[in-house]
């Protein structure tokens, strides 16, 4: 079986996520945690877990997490690093989103975190979700999101340009309306920007595709720019992606 775009795109990346500052340093990350006041005989899983962070942040305070990805090359390293950090609970599985390999009604909390803008079918994904939680189990979700109109449209076919498996950022409406749709009643919500670094965000182009996105980033319509905010300082650009934060409860 061939690889999906996915599993290419991050496998060659793999490593990169273990350290990258959006994944292992996000304020979302730590609101997950504090939002959901885990409990010490709760059974997580989470999903498209990628470097494994949200993993790493919920195994000290329940009592199992599982570690879902796509990518085998990903689930290697969370795999180490688990066993570096001494954190016995942790156990990973191949798992699409879509399709989740477990019983109905088994967690707790289902997690999933910068991530589904990759996935095939976001309904799918959320129904999943649902059969899997346990009735009153917590769906705990971070994802980009964008504008409505036009300029979520520009940033998507950025960042899109960019990772060619990213395939589209949601709005908070549309998750909102998809969460309700799926039986997932929402408790909490938020939207928290980060500041991206341009350098590391494109690393993985050469320097004619260097320039193209730069281009993309700086030479933008006025709306464009005040959403994503792209600051220069000599050779040093930063601009703005924004995550929607939800705290969903199966009814």
């Amino acid at each position: 079986m061939s690889k999906t775009l996915v599993q290419e795109q991050f496998g060659k990346t793999a490593a990169s996520y273990l350290t990258s500052k959006p994944h292992a340093l996000g304020k979302s990350l730590e609101r997950l945690v504090t939002l959901t006041a885990p409990q010490a005989d709760w059974r997580v899983l989470d999903v498209a877990t990628g470097g494994g962070h949200v993993a790493y942040a919920f195994a000290p305070h329940v009592g199992r997490v599982w570690a879902t990805d796509i990518t085998q090359e990903m689930l290697d390293q969370v795999k180490a690093e688990a066993a570096k950090r001494g954190l016995a609970n942790v156990r990973t599985a191949y798992a699409k989103a879509e399709a989740l390999p477990f019983e109905d009604e088994t967690f707790d909390l289902v997690t999933c975190r910068i991530a589904p803008h990759h996935f095939d079918s976001i309904p799918a994904f959320l129904a999943e979700v649902h059969r899997v939680l346990k009735r009153g189990g917590l769906f705990a979700l971070v994802d980009n999101v964008v504008p409505e109109g036009s300029v979520g449209d520009y940033i998507n076919a950025f960042e899109r340009f960019r990772d060619p498996s990213h395939l589209r950022a949601w709005t908070m409406a549309e998750w909102r309306a998809a969460l309700k749709a799926a039986g997932l009643a929402v408790g909490h919500e938020e939207q928290i920007d980060k500041t991206m670094e341009f350098g590391p965000w494109a690393a993985r182009h050469d320097a004619t595709m260097l320039r193209l996105l730069r281009s993309m980033l700086t030479e933008v319509t006025p709306a464009v720019q005040a959403a994503l905010e792209p600051k220069t300082d000599g050779d040093n650009v930063t601009f703005r992606l924004c995550e929607g934060l939800f705290i969903a409860k199966r009814a």
